[in-house]
């Protein structure tokens, strides 16, 4: 499975993403539109990205009962995004009407990831809060492999634990990962963090990155040294 970098572009308005985007001219990077943009800007941000040739992850992580994420992912296929996620905390019935909402007329539907567990989330988190007394790992294990049987095509995992989610589900179970930063960099709020080239030698399929980018003095070349590492493994 080829790899790829994802841009986090968690802005509030269409003028900060273009203005963003702006600068990477002729390039067209993978990017993943969340809840921030677009809940500000609505589909339409969807529709202008994706005719501008970019790849879409579109980040809204549905949860709700089966029959509502049903219908939504039913209006959601119709933006033709390349990757949509869901709470695989939903369970299975819900990830399994998120897949026939999905899926198109002609059989074909974006790629649908669950998240497991966020990666702001750690083990004393959710035992105190979610009441959830197995360790975070045996949790995030079993909600990959609940996903991978109801249907989806892979998880949103930390990067610490892409590399088990394959041993658990096989290596065509698509792994994205969000809390990289660079070995430099600040680590911000996330707790289960790793690099690019780490989450490269332990297997992840696709990063996510954010701030590591879009806050960097030269957003550009930060973005080429995460494909260095992570893409091309330099």
């Amino acid at each position: 499975m080829a790899k790829d970098v994802i841009i986090a572009c968690d802005f509030d308005s269409k003028e900060k993403v273009m203005n963003f985007l702006s600068l990477f001219k002729d390039k067209k990077p993978f990017v993943k539109i969340g809840m921030e943009l677009y809940y500000a800007e609505g589909p339409a941000i969807v529709k202008e990205l994706k005719e501008n040739g970019h790849k879409i992850f579109l980040d809204l992580k549905l949860h709700d009962i089966p029959n509502t994420v049903k219908k939504a992912m039913a209006v959601l296929s119709r933006l033709d995004v390349d990757m949509c996620n869901l709470h695989a905390s939903g369970a299975t019935q819900m990830m399994k009407g998120a897949l026939e909402g999905l899926t198109r007329p002609d059989g074909t539907r974006p790629i649908l990831i669950g998240v497991t567990q966020l990666t702001s989330t750690d083990q004393e988190t959710m035992e105190r809060d979610l009441l959830i007394k197995e360790p975070i790992d045996k949790v995030v294990m079993h909600y990959a492999l609940t996903a991978k049987n109801a249907g989806l095509d892979g998880v949103v995992c930390s990067p610490l634990e892409a590399e088990k989610v394959h041993d658990v589900c096989g290596k065509e179970f698509v792994t994205v990962t969000p809390g990289i930063r660079f070995a430099d960099g600040d680590v911000g709020d996330q707790k289960r963090i790793m690099t690019p080239k780490e989450a490269r030698r332990i297997g992840s399929d696709y990063i996510v990155v954010g701030r590591p980018i879009t806050a960097a003095e030269d957003p550009v070349a930060a973005y080429e040294r995460c494909v260095r590492e992570f893409v091309l493994g330099e």
